[in-house]
């Protein structure tokens, strides 16, 4: 198979050639940012020192968190077993789509960022729209983790400081987070995130399991339904919820580029992630809503009765703090990286000089003064951020994966059965994109229009008025 013999290609330390499943490809450098290895430490320090349990732990880190916090609401609306069947699927299909950002990693082994692979497919113009993209997605994703976290501390102290407050303590503390420049440091949050949400996660079960969620009468009994009777729109944003839940693609090719042996590890890796995400995420989603059946809430803790509410948006803290510590690395990086080639400094990437610690303070300062901006100034910001994700996580999920092997194999789409197979799920990919993509907009933009018309509550810009849900 196309995997195995991918996985066994030899890449020696000199050219780094490479082998397919097919005929070996001359893979010249495509543009001359292949000609550099940014991370190896040509110019300074060698930042490729993750290995097999480093990387698992910071894909972990870059997906586990505020994802689950809406899937049990996602099992409410769907029923249990269509938002089971939603969430496996869509893990198998993210899966695939890994692996083969994975095997073109394995020809293009010096790219940094999932841009740089758009580079070689489009050129400058690919790589900008693309760059935009994901800092677009980073962005906003960050925004969405220190919202939660003022929501987590108006929760916990009942709005005792200015909302506007709680966000900059929170960008400030994922600012300091931001300043170590390798991954390594970012795969050591992994544990304390998992064990965070995890605690959480419990924390809300017991006091569901103590006293009834927020609303319910006397003698109420939850009642689960295996099948929901979803509206068209609530099934897209459903969808989009769990692809948000699923959708770390995007950090793939920046973790693979400081990874020690990446042909080797980086598919273990992968499985590990898809196979804990499926778990984990199952548990949180089955039990919590099994537990507040139609009172079950968006984050999920706000469904716990308040004292436990209060101790799970407590404990859940480092984890979204995690959030957006992998959010704030990526697209710092991404930004340094790019600066760095334009003032033709790339080889001092990994080194401690003022010119290389300057562009890094600089690009991380701007990111997160972009996302305090962006936080206090979007009134209703779950419905932007789904915006946002309906027009860019299905691309970089599914879209640019299908793009990226169908310029790899070009010509070579017909050769086989397997390759047939193959041709036909990436043209899929590409077709389910664009219909998550059309469909995803008109859900999320038509919710937000809702909102504004129906709703007399909306936080105006910079507002200082308590925003948790308990």
């Amino acid at each position: 198979m196309m995997l195995q013999k991918n996985e066994m290609a030899e890449h020696s330390k000199e050219d780094h050639s490479d082998t397919t499943d097919h005929e070996a490809l001359d893979h010249k450098p495509a543009c001359p940012d292949e000609e550099v290895d940014v991370f190896g430490g040509e110019g300074g320090a060698n930042f490729r020192t993750m290995g097999r349990f480093d990387t698992v732990f910071a894909l972990l880190t870059n997906q586990f968190g505020l994802g689950a916090l809406a899937l049990p609401y996602v099992f409410k609306t769907l029923g249990l077993i269509p938002g089971l069947i939603t969430l496996i699927g869509g893990a198998a299909i993210t899966y695939f789509s890994g692996v083969e950002i994975f095997w073109y990693y394995l020809a293009h082994p010096k790219v940094t960022n999932i841009a740089e692979m758009m580079k070689i497919i489009g050129g400058r113009p690919a790589e900008i729209f693309t760059g935009i993209g994901l800092l677009l997605q980073l962005i906003m994703t960050a925004s969405s983790a220190v919202v939660t976290i003022s929501i987590a501390f108006n929760a916990i102290t009942e709005n005792a400081v200015c909302t506007v407050g709680f966000i900059a303590i929170a960008c400030i503390l994922c600012f300091l987070l931001c300043i170590p420049r390798t991954a390594k440091f970012l795969a050591q949050s992994g544990l304390p995130c998992i064990l965070s949400i995890l605690a959480a996660a419990l924390a809300t079960m017991i006091g569901l399991g103590i006293n009834s969620p927020p609303g319910a009468m006397e003698g109420w009994k939850p009642e689960i339904e295996l099948f929901g009777t979803p509206t068209l729109r609530e099934v897209f944003n459903s969808v989009l919820k769990i692809l948000f839940a699923l959708a770390g693609n995007y950090a793939f090719v920046t973790y693979m580029a400081e990874m020690k042996n990446p042909e080797k590890d980086f598919i273990y890796s992968l499985r590990w992630l898809m196979g804990a995400s499926v778990v984990f995420y199952g548990f949180i989603a089955i039990t919590v809503y099994c537990l507040a059946a139609e009172f079950t809430a968006s984050p999920c803790l706000s469904s716990a009765p308040l004292l436990a509410a209060k101790v799970a948006y407590g404990l859940v803290l480092p984890a979204i703090l995690t959030d957006g510590l992998a959010c704030g690395h990526i697209g710092t990086k991404y930004v340094f990286v790019t600066i760095m080639r334009q003032i033709n400094a790339v080889k001092e990437v990994t080194s401690n000089t003022p010119k290389s610690w300057g562009v890094w303070i600089g690009s991380n300062t701007a990111f997160w003064i972009i996302v305090f901006i962006l936080s206090n100034a979007i009134p209703v910001f779950d419905s932007i951020l789904a915006v946002s994700s309906a027009t860019t996580y299905a691309w970089f999920t599914y879209g640019i994966s299908a793009f990226l092997w169908l310029h790899l194999y070009k010509g070579r789409y017909f050769e086989d059965w397997r390759s047939i197979m193959l041709f036909t799920a990436n043209i899929a990919f590409l077709v389910f994109s664009l219909f998550l993509n059309g469909g995803g907009l008109w859900s999320s933009i038509t919710e937000l229009l809702d909102i504004f018309a129906t709703s007399s509550n909306i936080r105006g810009c910079f507002s200082c008025g308590d925003n948790s849900f308990i």
